[in-house]
């Protein structure tokens, strides 16, 4: 039988060949020649890499099961990151070994509260992360092709629905920020900012009828210097206050 190219090396090591009980070959391999064996390759009837599991640090337990299913690379990989004996990361790649997606559990709670969603041709488009591990997914980044953020979504009140948008520049220099007051899922009110931190601007839609009706502009050291409202939501200002 010949081998594909990954077991080139392994078979400088002590290994035994066995047969399980579907006819698929398994390499039980020692790499580290410390006496006990740390890695299992499991070949199909063709020859063919289905999967490799691995001992990593020789307490005797899996901790990682790379997935081939005869393609050239991991189609799926599942960790275990802190050896406790349960897979808490999981990645899953495209057929020519690309990273499509990454699932992970941070707590080790036993549910993925960390997901990022990546482009084959640009890297990583997106981050979902579960902030108070109930099992629901409660912010959202989102990333440009140079790998900087360039959106963030929260769920502030962790009801399943977006109530605040972040939007950044050059740099990740914050922008602007707009938020869903009312839970109706379409922001009412708009924050603009210099420099990222300097507060310039905040605009309101106090009716929700999606139109903005009250104007407030900042100074520097965030002092208000200036309001402006359209009492009669007619798309005009009408009134102007100075401060």
């Amino acid at each position: 039988m010949k081998l594909p190219w990954k077991f080139a090396s392994a078979l400088a090591v002590a290994f035994w060949l066995a047969a399980s009980a579907a006819g698929a070959e398994v390499l039980q391999i020692d790499s580290d020649f410390d006496g006990k064996l740390d890695q299992w390759h499991t070949l199909g009837d063709d020859g063919k890499l289905i999967k490799i599991e691995y001992d990593k640090n020789g307490d005797g337990k899996l901790d990682q099961v790379d997935t081939y299913n005869g393609h050239a690379q991991p189609i799926e990989a599942r960790l275990d990151r802190n050896f406790d004996g349960k897979l808490d990361q999981f990645q899953f790649y495209d057929a020519d070994g690309a990273l499509l997606r990454v699932e992970k559990d941070q707590n080790f709670s036993g549910r993925a509260d960390r997901k990022e969603f990546y482009d084959p041709a640009t890297g990583l488009e997106r981050i979902e992360s579960d902030e108070n591990y109930d099992g629901q997914m409660d912010l959202f980044q989102f990333f440009s092709n140079q790998g900087k953020v360039t959106r963030i979504e929260y769920d502030k009140d962790f009801n399943g629905k977006v109530d605040r948008w972040e939007y950044y520049g050059e740099g990740e220099m914050l922008i602007s920020a707009s938020f869903d007051s009312n839970g109706d899922e379409k922001p009412d009110q708009w924050q603009y900012f210099l420099d990222a931190t300097v507060l310039s601007k905040v605009e309101f839609d106090t009716n929700f009828d999606g139109k903005v009706d009250r104007w407030e502009h900042y100074g520097s050291g965030h002092t208000l210097e200036r309001v402006e409202i359209d009492r009669n939501f007619d798309g005009i200002i009408d009134m102007v206050q100075r401060k």
